[in-house]
């Protein structure tokens, strides 16, 4: 027998709708845990829900803890009526918040843990300590401690009588008498740790009897063999932090010789004791039970294979030292302590390590600092996690000014597991946690093989969800992470389905002064902005109003360029897509990239004049940016730039290119001085220079006043250089039409009325230069002659011969050359030109205009049969005096007029 199951039916009545869950029915118990979960800004909004909840988010249990990054007075008066009673840990970032910390009047608290205070005073650190007299940690760096002097450290020792731990960082000196204020007046302090300090005095620390765990790491000037004696007979000394510092191989050997209660010298980057292990590899290995941790000796592994002194009776695999040693808290409180400790100084070294970079760290980065780092990401310890992920964001970064990562470092965190651990952390509740996570895989994601595996294991939902936090930094991290992402053009896609085109603008309206914001969401739009379908959906988010009103508003350098070069990739798809002309027609976005081009930054002058320069092949935009100063601005910046980058040369060049189109704005070009920047410019030898001035001065070329001007300014060497030497076929042929197109008769009247006071040598000088252009244009044709195989096309009446014949003459680039009614009609008259040297040019030039894989092959065969060309183009290819060439690219015109009349109009 088969069980069958049952099915409703209609008769059985409409299904029961579960009701709706009562969230606030939930025990408090488990309504706390959700609440201890949450961050401050979603706590607090569930508690404005209602009056029970608001209650339960005031209970005792959700306030011994605070970390904030902002505090003022103002707002810690407002949170000490529920901070004073239960406060017991608290960590601040910034000088503001410390000093805002007493209005907490939290006077039970216990830990103070402070970041990013350079600026500290003495007097700010002693009333902090004045009115925390119940502290028994306090941790300050790890930024240097630049105002903080012996006599805050003496405030602390004497306000603070039960500290147990003071970490801190860079201070200029630590006196004798302040350390044995420590001594006198702070008997149960056993972990201290004076990091890069400038001065300190050895001997005096030999007073702290009590201490247990000691860095020192990174402090200059010390006095090995003083300090190797004297902390010797420290009698409760348990470990030693020395990384970074001139530790001599006999200052190690002396302590581990003399000491009777140590059991860890941590020495990561000593220069010495490195040397000292490569002349001889057993140096310092099992000591005497002690363990010396250097960078030469994998970390994790060194600890396992002699963890009897840490964690004895105890199996410890290395690749889970950290946390089977701190397990044995229960038995072995003091292990636990060491390895908590141990945790803490290989986070702050590694952190610190980057900075400089030293020689000879590479490999380490590569056998175990990332394994290290990824181990330090599950410590217990938070800010040993966000140390660990801060390196992760810089240890792999090796120019920072470019972005550029190290590919061996960053693919060792990959295939350590580090993406899917920062995946993890980037969604957790903790947003300081938050934001390192999302730099950490915004850095290693300029690496294209990490920026797949972040998009492979879900990263690009993850960033773009961060990106809508209402924490600037947390958001400004994600919008980076999205940014390096959306270098690749297999995520750009991905990143509009899931949302972040959206993201993006509206990070632009929500922060209008977080500067990184704007510029990582700006770069991150401009990288999106090249992809045609990616374009659309920025600009039906409102991205171009963003970006035009960062373009307007925004003083600082970085937001501009990218914002400039966000509006010149949207304004790429002319032909495409109307983004183009939404640009132009966008309220003050043409007078903004002008006044952009007086930019002092390059970078911003380079990508403002791009973006004028994609804006003027639409003919809506090209007299608005003449009426916006852009003629005046762009001759100026050409002027200006003959110094300056190849990109930002380019583009200035580009622009007047595209100005030039229009007959006014050709002819203003000319009369404001722009032809001698642009003669100047194709003398580059950068061929992407040379090629744009060349194409902007054969559009200046078509009247005849400018002709005369790249005359009397020595252009025509200049051009017949470009038009025999240029390795650039697209360079050497415009060079070649713009000698055409001043030699072609229509200057000669202006030329001889420009000489009227100068006498017969002027003409004759005119002459000269007609000469010479005339001999250069008939070598640049005949390069692209091939006697056999025009000889075999010219006694063949077969199409083949033809095709084979173009396809050999076809210049790719300048099929995406589109031109005017009255330039195509010009080629046309010059095809009836007495000088057979013109003739064969202008029929080259309609070959290269009307190939069928042009980009406007069909624009240029309708102005060529409305001209009614046909006719002329038929005595061309009949002339019997006509040079074989000349018949030869008449004949392919011809073909190619027919080919577009027998294929579908468009």
């Amino acid at each position: 027998m088969t069980r069958r199951l049952r099915r409703r039916t209609a008769r059985d009545g409409p299904a029961a709708h579960p009701r709706p869950l009562d969230w606030t029915a939930l025990p408090d118990d488990a309504t706390l845990h959700l609440f201890a979960r949450l961050g401050y800004r979603d706590r607090a909004a569930l508690a404005a829900t209602c009056r029970a909840w608001r209650a339960l988010a005031a209970s005792p249990c959700l306030w011994s803890a605070l970390h904030l990054r902002r505090l003022d007075p103002a707002a810690a008066a407002t949170l000490a009526p529920r901070c004073a009673p239960h406060l017991r840990s608290l960590r601040l970032a910034g000088r503001a918040a410390a000093e805002a910390a007493p209005f907490l009047r939290a006077t039970g608290l216990r830990s103070l843990r402070l970041s990013g205070c350079r600026d500290l005073t003495d007097a700010a650190l002693a009333v902090l300590a004045a009115r925390h007299g119940g502290l028994a940690e306090l941790h300050i760096g790890p930024d240097p401690l630049d105002r903080i002097s012996s006599d805050a450290l003496r405030s602390v020792a004497l306000c603070c009588p039960r500290l147990r731990c003071l970490r801190l960082s860079g201070l200029r000196e630590v006196a004798a008498d302040a350390l044995a204020d420590l001594a006198r007046h702070c008997p149960l302090l056993h972990d201290l740790a004076l990091i890069d300090c400038l001065a300190l005095d050895e001997p005096a620390l030999a007073g702290l009897t009590s201490i247990r765990f000691l860095s020192v790491a990174g402090c200059q000037n010390i006095k090995w063999a003083t300090a190797s004696a004297s902390w010797a007979q420290l009698p409760s000394l348990s470990a030693l932090d020395v990384s970074r510092t001139d530790v001599s191989p006999g200052a190690v050997s002396r302590l581990i010789t003399h000491s009777t209660t140590l059991r860890l010298i941590c020495a990561l980057n000593c220069a010495s004791l490195e040397e000292e292990e490569a002349h001889s590899p057993a140096a310092f290995a099992n000591s005497r039970g002690k363990l010396v941790l250097t960078i030469n000796r994998t970390v994790s592994k060194f600890i396992a294979a002699d963890a009897a002194p840490l964690c004895p009776d105890t199996a410890v695999k290395d690749v889970v030292v950290f946390d089977e040693c701190s397990s044995l808290s229960g038995k072995r409180n003091g292990v636990s302590q060491l390895i908590t400790w141990l945790e803490w100084v290989l986070s702050q070294s590694l952190l610190r390590i980057p900075e400089t970079n030293p020689h000879g760290m590479n490999q380490f980065w590569l056998d175990q600092g990332a394994a290290l780092l990824l181990t330090l990401l599950k410590s217990s310890q938070e800010d040993v996690q966000e140390r660990a992920a801060t390196t992760l964001a810089t240890f792999a970064v090796i120019d920072d000014e470019n972005t550029n990562v190290d590919p061996a470092r960053s693919e060792a965190v990959m295939l350590e597991g580090g993406i899917p651990m920062l995946l993890d952390l980037a969604r957790c509740s903790r947003e300081t946690l938050q934001s390192e996570a999302a730099k950490a895989i915004a850095n290693l994601s300029v690496n294209p093989k990490v920026a797949k595996a972040v998009a492979d294991q879900g990263g690009i939902a993850i960033l773009t969800n961060m990106a809508k936090s209402v924490n600037r930094l947390v958001a400004e991290e994600a919008a980076g992470g999205l940014w390096n992402l959306s270098v690749g053009e297999e995520h750009k896609v991905a990143i509009a389905a899931a949302g972040g085109i959206k993201a993006l603008v509206d990070l632009i309206f929500r922060w209008p002064a977080g500067t990184g914001v704007l510029e990582r969401a700006a770069g991150a739009l401009a990288n999106l902005a090249a992809d045609d379908k990616c374009s659309l959906e920025v600009a039906t988010a409102g991205g171009i109003h963003a970006l035009v009103t960062l373009a307007r508003s925004c003083k600082v350098e970085g937001v501009l360029e990218q914002a400039a070069r966000a509006l010149a990739n949207l304004a790429a798809h002319g032909d495409n897509n109307n983004n183009n002309a939404a640009v132009g027609q966008e309220p003050g976005a043409l007078e903004a990239l002008v006044q952009l081009t007086h930019s002092p930054s390059e970078g911003v002058r380079q990508e403002a004049a791009g973006a004028l320069w994609n804006l003027s092949f639409d003919d809506r935009n090209r007299e608005p940016i003449a009426s916006a100063g852009g003629v005046q601005a762009l001759v100026s910046l050409c002027q200006e730039c003959l110094n300056a980058s190849d990109g930002l040369q380019e583009r200035a060049a580009g622009a007047l290119w595209g100005l030039s189109v229009s007959e006014a704005n050709s002819i203003a070009i000319g009369r404001e001085g722009g032809i001698p920047p642009l003669i100047a410019l194709a003398q580059s030898e950068v061929e992407v220079v040379h090629e744009t001035a060349a194409g902007a001065l054969w559009n200046l070329a078509f009247y005849s006043c400018n002709s005369l001007r790249i005359v009397e300014e020595g252009g025509v060497p200049v051009l017949v250089h470009l038009c025999s030497s240029s390795h650039s076929k697209m360079a050497r042929f415009m060079a070649a039409l713009t000698l055409a197109y001043m030699f072609d008769g229509r200057m000669d009247e202006v030329a001889l009325v420009g000489t009227s006071s100068q006498g017969s040598s002027k003409i004759v000088k005119f002459e000269g230069a007609r000469r010479l252009a005339f001999k250069h244009i008939e070598a640049f044709v005949l390069t692209f002659s091939d006697p056999q195989m025009f000889s075999t096309a010219a006694s063949s009446s077969g199409a083949a011969a033809l095709s084979q014949v173009a396809e050999a003459l076809f210049i790719q680039e300048a099929g995406h050359l589109r031109c005017s009614r009255a330039e195509i009609a010009r080629f046309v008259d010059t095809l009836r030109n007495p000088s057979s040297v013109l003739r064969a040019c202008a029929a080259f030039a309609l070959l290269q205009f009307t190939m069928p894989s042009g980009r406007h092959a069909v624009h240029h065969a309708t102005l060529l049969q409305k001209a009614g060309a046909s006719r002329v183009l038929r005595w061309a290819a009949a002339a019997a005096t006509a040079p074989i060439e000349a018949k030869i690219f008449a004949r392919i015109v011809l073909r190619n007029l027919e080919l577009h009349q027998a294929g579908p109009s468009t």
